[in-house]
């Protein structure tokens, strides 16, 4: 009789680890005991050396389906006189573990929930340790009920003898509850008047007749309408102050997406994984004018299933209640928008009470309940990109799972960028990636980030040596930081904006050493205080060297020209000597203005911007003039060059479209003189773009030679076009360089942060 004392770190609690080994322990017929505790899971087993080796094994490789194991580390022990295999109370102490983030109902509660002889027949709370909400309803680690939303609502007789069969699923499944026992929902008016009836069957009932509900989810409230409803959805556009932004739906099943979206087999798969991010599928032909206004003028429709089991319940009222779950797979009718319940640019509303006061002018009704969410969790947002798909937004489903970083280190922690903000805390050799924050324009935006930064390092028990932030002295993403450093005494380093882009690249690949780095995005104050945003880089670690940039064009009226894309149109035309033209050419109000301004550079800052030229040739070719909402213009440039490749296939590049400089800069102004009234724009959008990558081949292989690096990572909102990424990576590993890209964040400023905390790390380890 052999004895080892077994530790299991990684997300393993809140997942059915312990009845796991439990179940190992009685197949492999060893006594002892498992327990959670601050750091992990820890187990005592004994039987002979045969079957702890085959334990050892089956931890790593059988784990449950949302356990992410770290290690699994072994010391022998001295046996004890035990008889069988038992489960412990938890221990409290020095947090060490994680929480894993929230993840859509399982297949085996979907049964239950349908199922009329079900005692959780239509729950809305049903759960078990393989689905459910995890990191917005923990308060602190351990993670145990009394420590979650779940702490005031007693388990029922028959919930605790499910809570504590180890053989049951739903054994310390902390989140278990049921109809006796659980939440409640509610329907309320905007007046926190009551809705009598059924909550479910009234909430079907108002958005069929063409309301507009506020419906709690799993991080937030959500404002859901009928999507083929023009004038529900006109209503939730003005109330909500969103004219032309896209929307995303919600359908049942993938068999209900075919009349408004192409589904592939791998997007099939991100549609239907445990995370249910919302998806850009490509619309179908005809799917636009079935659901007229939800993403005006794109070529992508935003497409998630249900996450919740209040969003199976929905579409369950809407197919007639059938009983079983043969429905889940057959074509359903109703589509619903589902959008984040905020007012524009603010947090997603979590509670209540700010339901009713921050959408009170917006919702009709509220579909509420009485489990707190304790961290909000704005939906992720996904992009195919050829065989695989690249994060738009990394956050329910994905966040705050744990980055694994190439070594350990001292805590570092990050505030992240201005826009599409997150934050990130590393403790060893993990980093963790908060969900997505958003743009600080607003006070209440800025209060979610200092509340994440304190939910994060008391949630992973974390006290940072560093404080790392953005260069930019005004960004209040900068001021935090500082504040916050002051108040526990420690050091900061301001980290520039494109270094930060390539080192979160570097840090999810593990990379050592020097890299060519190229950072294409809208803007990132550089180090000779002016706007940056075409950069081609050398990083290495905590140092960064400016090899290159994109030829400096003038923002006439500063930040108006990244909303007016005709003004850099009009920049163009004067770079191009032909200022005196500017009124004639662009019929806008203040033509005439800007041309003077350009011409005594009054107010026009310059910028490398990689943003700024993709909006300059969509105004060019006339696609867009104003943007309503972010990157409007490049991705209307990017949809018609699309059109065209699919028909005819790439066009050759301009070769003098482009030149570059002895210092490394490149001058794109050929190629944007060359779309000017162009007689055929779809052709023109296409050889931009081919002409472009070809630029950037040529500049990259340039730096390559000279500097003898064969490796580049990239970063930047640009690569989020997927024309630019994937026609780029072809063309630089045909000449034999290795490129690395984000995986698991956004190539935007989501994840900033975590470029931030590998500088950080970084200049720790040599400073």
């Amino acid at each position: 009789m052999l004895a080892h004392r077994i530790r299991v770190t990684g997300v393993v609690q809140g997942v059915g680890f312990r009845p796991f080994v439990w179940r190992l322990a009685q197949q492999l017929q060893l006594t002892g005991w498992v327990r959670n505790d601050a750091q992990g899971v820890e187990l005592l087993a004994q039987g002979s050396a045969l079957r702890l080796a085959e334990l050892l094994e089956r931890l790593r490789l059988e784990a449950p389906p949302l356990a992410r194991v770290a290690t699994v580390q072994a010391q022998a022990a001295l046996a004890e006189a035990f008889t069988s295999f038992t489960i412990l109370a938890s221990q409290s102490g020095q947090a060490s573990t994680a929480i894993g983030p929230d993840v859509a109902v399982c297949f085996d509660c979907l049964d239950e929930l349908f199922e009329p002889t079900s005692r959780r027949y239509r729950h809305a709370f049903i759960t078990c340790t393989h689905c459910g909400p995890r990191f917005t309803v923990t308060r602190e680690l351990p993670y145990d009920r009394p420590q979650t939303s779940m702490a005031p609502f007693p388990l029922c007789p028959a919930c605790g003898t499910d809570y504590t069969a180890p053989a049951n699923r739903r054994f310390h499944a902390e989140t278990t509850c049921c109809p006796q026992c659980g939440p409640r929902l509610t329907l309320s008016d905007p007046q926190a008047q009551a809705i009598t009836g059924d909550p479910i069957a009234q909430t079907l009932q108002l958005l069929q007749s063409g309301h507009i509900v506020a419906i709690k989810g799993l991080g937030g409230f959500h404002l859901a309408c009928d999507a083929r409803n023009p004038e529900a959805l006109a209503r939730l556009r003005w109330r909500k102050n969103r004219e032309a932004k896209p929307l995303a739906v919600m359908l049942a099943n993938v068999a209900s997406v075919a009349p408004y979206a192409q589904v592939s087999d791998a997007e099939r798969a991100l549609l239907e994984s445990r995370e249910r991010p919302i998806v850009l599928l490509r619309t179908a032909i005809g799917g636009a004018a079935a659901l007229p206004g939800v993403a005006p003028g794109l070529l992508n429709l935003g497409v998630m299933l249900p996450t919740t089991p209040i969003h199976f319940l929905l579409f369950h009222e809407a197919a007639g209640r059938p009983a079983g779950t043969q429905w889940l797979s057959e074509p359903q009718a109703m589509v619903l928008v589902l959008t984040s319940a905020n007012p524009g640019g603010e947090p997603i509303v979590r509670d209540s009470l700010e339901a009713h006061t921050r959408l009170a002018d917006i919702a009709d009704a509220f579909l509420d309940h009485d489990r707190d969410i304790v961290a909000r969790c704005d939906d992720s947002v996904i992009a195919p990109m050829g065989a695989g798909w690249q994060f738009i937004r990394r956050s329910r489903g994905y966040a705050p799972a744990a980055i694994s970083l190439p070594h350990s280190g001292p805590s570092v922690l990050a505030f992240g960028a201005h826009l599409k903000n997150t934050v990130c805390v590393t403790r060893g050799n993990e980093a963790y990636l908060s969900p997505h924050i958003g743009d600080l324009d607003n006070a209440a935006s800025c209060a979610f980030l200092d509340e994440t930064v304190q939910r994060l390092c008391d949630l992973l028990n974390v006290k940072p040596s560093l404080v790392a932030h953005d260069l930019h002295p005004d960004d209040y993403s900068t001021r935090a930081a500082i504040s916050f450093a002051a108040q526990h005494g420690l050091p900061t380093l301001a980290v520039q904006h494109h270094h930060a882009h390539i080192g979160a690249v570097c840090a999810e690949h593990g990379w050592h050493g020097a890299l060519l780095g190229l950072a294409l995005d809208g803007v990132g104050l550089g180090t000779d205080a002016t706007a940056w945003g075409g950069e081609l880089l050398k990083v290495e670690g905590a140092q960064f060297e400016r090899l290159g940039h994109l030829r400096p064009l003038a923002l006439p009226g500063g930040d108006k020209a990244a909303r007016e894309p005709w003004r850099m149109a009009a920049c163009v035309w004067h770079e191009l000597g032909r200022n005196a033209d500017i009124p004639r050419r662009f019929q806008e109000p203040g033509a005439a203005t800007v041309a003077t301004m350009l011409e005594r550079q009054f107010n026009c800052p310059r910028t490398s911007s990689m943003g700024r030229v993709f909006d300059a040739a969509a105004a060019l070719l006339g696609l867009c003039s104003y943007m309503t909402y972010e990157a409007l213009a490049p991705v209307l440039l990017a949809q018609e060059a699309t059109i065209f490749i699919e028909e005819k296939g790439w066009p050759d590049p301009m070769t003098d479209g482009w030149t570059i400089t002895d210092s490394g800069q490149l001058n794109l102004l050929p190629l944007l003189a060359s779309l000017d009234c162009a007689p055929d724009v779809n052709q023109a959008a296409a050889r931009f773009h081919a002409t472009l990558i070809a630029a950037l081949t040529d500049w990259v292989m340039r730096a390559a030679d000279a500097t003898g690096l064969k490796t580049l990572a990239w970063g930047g909102g640009c690569f989020l076009n997927t024309l630019l990424s994937s026609g780029l990576r072809q063309n630089l590993e045909q000449r034999g360089l290795t490129v690395l890209a984000p995986i698991r964040t956004s190539p935007g400023d989501g994840s900033i942060a975590l470029g931030q905390a590998w500088v950080g790390m970084n200049y720790l380890e040599t400073n």
